[in-house]
């Protein structure tokens, strides 16, 4: 048995005809976070890299979109009586006393089915921890997973296991977009439009009283960029309360920003982060109308998510801003006619525009603010 460990990307279902995007983004990303790897393999749909420390390399990786599952994992040969004394052996030195385990195997198997795997290695590890009290339990119940998936040649018994972020890998649209953080809801649908493979550039829109907050969900949002450097673009913009009206406005001020840093970045789209489940469809069309008037492409990166946005939200650490975001399906919004002032607030927030290059890291948060001034 080869004893070395190896982390085991498991693509999602929509990333694995984009095999060759997800391989470099996990160069790229293992390179920032200083990851010396040995080589990164491919066996059948998986993607093996053979790490020098596979802890910190799956955790760097997982930061990842196009991602369904990610082990540490040891590898074998696809041959039935090697597979199942390696689950038993693995499996024993996980296990602590009293623990259920469950023993789950799948993928390519010839001359035997991977139930045939299951029940062989089941009755191994029973013989193995006799003295320990484990005992098997059942896929809904069970205190340990022991996974093993078959490739055609290998087979790959996992140490540890984690769940990915789904999507697809990061710029394998081929196309770039525009996009603002400005309150909860638009950090998700930021993180949507990278999770659904594109370039993004990010700007901010603030004022006073929220921006510490914005740059902890930029922070959270930056790595997974794939970028070791990121330029951000901030505008400041007046925020009178937050009723109906002044949330109208604000959203409308910020498409205007929007068109603007895309024509400037010359970029042709820009992702909207308005979700039809909490806006109403005429005041996303007002937004499509402005973008599509200044000859810029929209895209809805939240058109078809529904309370999945609160397990999204979760993801990159929005947990505590969840009573904000739930706040919209309570707003009651209203027709208005257009405000004269927002051509003033656009124009005078273009002006007065800080930009700050960032190198993506752990102080990413005193940086962005010591930058601009807002300290």
């Amino acid at each position: 048995m080869n004893e070395n460990a190896f982390v085991v990307v498991f693509p999602s279902i929509f990333a694995k005809n984009k095999k060759t995007f997800l391989v470099n983004n996990i160069k790229k990303i293992l390179k920032i976070n200083n990851q010396k790897i040995s080589q990164i393999t491919r066996d059948d749909d998986l993607v093996v890299i053979d790490a020098n420390d596979p802890v910190f390399a799956s955790s760097a990786i997982n930061l990842l979109f196009g991602v369904d599952k990610i082990a540490i994992a040891r590898c074998v040969e696809n041959k039935f009586d090697v597979i199942v004394p390696t689950i038993a052996k693995i499996g024993a030195s996980l296990l602590l006393r009293g623990e259920q385990f469950y023993i789950k195997v799948e993928g390519h198997s010839s001359g035997y089915l991977p139930k045939d795997v299951e029940v062989a290695a089941t009755s191994a590890l029973i013989e193995k921890t006799i003295q320990m009290d484990s005992k098997p339990g059942s896929e809904e119940k069970h205190d340990k997973l022991i996974y093993c998936f078959l490739t055609k040649k290998n087979a790959y018994v996992s140490i540890f296991m984690d769940d990915g972020h789904g999507g697809i890998p990061y710029n394998s649209q081929g196309d770039n977009a525009v996009c603002c953080v400005y309150d909860e809801i638009s950090a998700i649908s930021c993180l949507e439009s990278i999770k659904q493979g594109f370039d993004v550039k990010i700007i901010a829109c603030y004022d006073d009283s929220n921006l510490h907050d914005l740059v902890k969900m930029i922070n959270r949002i930056l790595p997974r960029t794939v970028q070791d450097k990121v330029t951000l673009d901030f505008f400041e913009i007046p925020t009178k309360g937050q009723t109906t009206k002044s949330v109208q406005a604000k959203i409308k001020t910020i498409t205007h920003i929007l068109c603007r840093v895309a024509k400037l970045e010359k970029i042709k789209r820009v992702s909207l982060p308005l979700s039809p489940l909490a806006f109403p469809l005429w005041f996303i069309d007002e937004n499509v109308n402005i973008i599509l008037q200044n000859d810029c492409l929209p895209w809805i990166a939240l058109a078809g998510i529904d309370e999945s946005i609160i397990k999204t939200a979760k993801e990159i650490g929005l947990g505590k801003y969840l009573h904000k975001i739930e706040r919209f399906g309570k707003i009651k919004f209203e027709k208005m006619s257009p405000d004269p002032k927002i051509s003033d607030i656009v124009a005078k927030s273009i002006k007065e525009k800080k930009s700050v290059t960032v190198k993506v890291g752990p102080n990413n948060i005193h940086d962005i603010l010591d930058s601009i001034g807002k300290h």
